[in-house]
């Protein structure tokens, strides 16, 4: 599909209202004039639905003025807002940024409403639509994923692209936004002044003033403007909400000899989330608490879980080991002493299993950060591209592709003619013990697979049908989860980023044929397709190039996602099309289109 002119269309069509919806500072009736007049310069949003309830947000703020604003909040099942079902009264203050929140309550399941505020001069905010969660008998729900959203990398093309879809719901699975500066050496700053994209403010962020500031930037975007006005937003943070590969006690990119207390900046960027994102705050009195559940009628219940800031240990590539952490992680995994290291708490563990056990749904989905699956190298491989990365020589980059090569043909070979059909060589090629199966991202469930493993447990002794739906990696990726002793116990859809990078910046965009077995369809026809035949035995659809999100639709029968790319991130002026359609069937095969 190709982007329209008027990027707020969408509203034009569902709302007679269409001029407060396009200004936001039209003055309703009876409006004062002796009132100082605010803006509503961020829109609206909506966000944690529930069957009868849903969180309304709005930023309002007088110009060249720190007074507080006094709102009138409305929703209605028209357009026209001819009769409420509900209203109230909020204020706005500088103690929280000027954002506000109300939890609109007395709604019906299943239904979509239109919300809006008006101040005390009687400005309008833009018209808002939302939805509830559905009743029991639903039959079908659409939702949007999305993940990684870097503005200085380029624009936010997927949210408008979402905006134009049929989506009901969307669901961000982190990286909202990213903390870093404007300095054009730092990740995705490169064409920043090019695209008009430039960071502000131009350090990363440290202080409240700064995280308030960088959401200020994203939310004055039109792309994630319109999207927020569009649907409800179910939300969950990764790292950059508050620092690259953030854990409990620390994080990559916090240095506290210059930046301050991990746990201060951690704090703020905490109650900077709350403020500026439409989410129901679970546990006021601990704003680092965000895990919670959503059950869509009986289809499914989505557990949106915090596998950064809540219970995760630093990670083994955080430690400066000279191979990355790998040793660590071989001794951790074979010795049994990785069997403490945390993703999440236990607390949040035993909270996710209780809530899988609880649920009666069809489906169980985890709202989840970072890639869940078994993404594991052969050896060979992993050994031949830390030559090329130590040396890049014409002879040891050739030497990575001869060894993909040899690893894709025995199992091509195994796959069409069997085991007997296998050189010694081979053979030693598939063999874990002979040549071991090792993780490439050490801060993913990779790192932590004693802890991924009692989750996967759990599902599989509870008889659940798992989804995972992922993030962080800036790819796309369809996957098994299998335990460690190789038994699948569900599947994971990873949707691409919004903007920022993947394989493709590291010169690796040509890779997903390898990743995935794809490349051997010349050889094998369809049956290459989704049978685990790349360098990873996991891994059944990648794409590592392109930008865009997840479209998920799930019934009672199958659960499906469209991978949904845009053609460019570098310009306004952009294409969307379905890369990929992969059909998971509450019972039988996969489909791949």
């Amino acid at each position: 599909m190709s982007q329209p002119t008027n990027r707020r269309d969408f509203l034009v069509t569902t709302a007679s209202a269409a001029a407060v919806v396009a200004t936001g500072s039209l003055v309703a009736c009876g409006g004062s004039s002796s009132v100082a007049a605010s803006e509503f310069k961020y829109g609206v949003a909506s966000g944690d639905p529930l069957t009868d309830r849903v969180v309304l947000w709005a930023h309002a703020k007088v110009p060249n003025s720190t007074a507080s604003v006094n709102l009138t909040w409305q929703i209605s099942a028209d357009d026209k807002f001819a009769v409420l079902v509900n209203s109230g009264k909020l204020t706005t203050t500088a103690d929280s940024s000027f954002t506000t929140k109300v939890d609109a309550t007395g709604l019906t399941a299943g239904n979509m409403y239109f919300y809006r505020f008006i101040d005390e001069a009687g400005v309008v905010s833009p018209v808002g639509i939302t939805r509830t969660l559905p009743a029991a008998g639903v039959a079908s729900v659409k939702f949007a994923v999305f993940s990684c959203a870097l503005y200085s990398e380029g624009y936010f093309n997927a949210y408008d692209a979402a905006a134009k879809s049929d989506a009901q719901y969307a669901v961000h699975l982190g990286d909202y936004l990213y903390e870093y500066g404007s300095d054009p050496v730092k990740f995705g700053n490169k064409d920043a002044v090019t695209l008009g994209r430039v960071i502000v403010p131009a350090n990363d962020m440290v202080s409240l003033d700064d995280y308030r500031n960088r959401y200020a930037l994203y939310r004055s975007d039109v792309n994630l403007q319109a999207l927020h006005a569009k649907m409800p937003w179910i939300t969950v943070w990764d790292d950059h909400e508050f620092a690259n590969n953030a854990y409990v006690t620390g994080a990559e990119n916090h240095i506290t000899a210059t930046q301050g207390d991990w746990t201060t900046r951690k704090n703020i960027a905490a109650r900077a989330y709350h403020e500026w994102m439409p989410i129901r705050t679970p546990d006021a009195s601990n704003l680092l608490k965000i895990y919670r559940r959503f059950d869509f009628g009986n289809l499914f219940s989505l557990h949106m879980v915090d596998t950064r800031i809540e219970g995760r240990d630093q990670q083994y590539d955080n430690f400066g080991d000279a191979d990355g952490g790998i040793a660590r992680y071989v001794t951790g995994l074979t010795t049994g002493t990785d069997a403490s290291r945390k993703m999440i708490s236990t607390t949040q563990q035993n909270w996710l299993a209780a809530g899988m056990a609880a649920s009666t749904a069809t489906w169980q989905v985890l709202g989840n950060q970072d890639i869940m699956a078994r993404m594991w190298f052969p050896a060979s491989v992993l050994k031949a591209q830390a030559a090329a990365g130590a040396n890049p020589t014409a002879a040891t980059v050739q030497a990575v592709q001869t060894a993909i090569t040899d690893y894709l043909t025995a199992k091509a070979t195994r796959a069409a003619a069997g085991a007997g059909a296998l050189t010694p060589t081979q053979a030693g090629l598939l063999n874990p013990s002979v040549n071991p199966r090792l993780p490439y991202n050490l801060d993913a469930w990779d790192g932590y697979p004693s802890n991924r493993e009692a989750v996967l447990q759990t599902a599989k002794a509870q008889g659940k049908k798992l989804v995972a739906l992922s993030g962080d990696s800036h790819n796309a990726w369809f996957t098994n989860l299998t335990t460690l002793a190789g038994e699948k116990v569900g599947v994971e859809f990873a949707t691409s980023s919004v903007t920022a990078p993947g394989f493709e910046s590291a010169g690796l965009g040509g890779l997903a044929g390898s990743l995935d077995g794809s490349v051997l369809t010349a050889q094998l026809g369809n049956a290459a397709i989704g049978a685990g035949l790349g360098l990873i035995d996991d891994l059944n659809y990648s794409d590592t190039n392109r930008r865009g999100y997840l479209q998920m639709t799930i019934t009672a029968a199958e659960v499906k996602g469209e991978f949904v790319f845009v053609s460019t991130v570098k310009s306004k002026t952009y294409t969307a099309a379905v890369g990929k359609t992969i059909t998971v069937p509450a019972s039988g095969v996969v489909k791949y289109a």
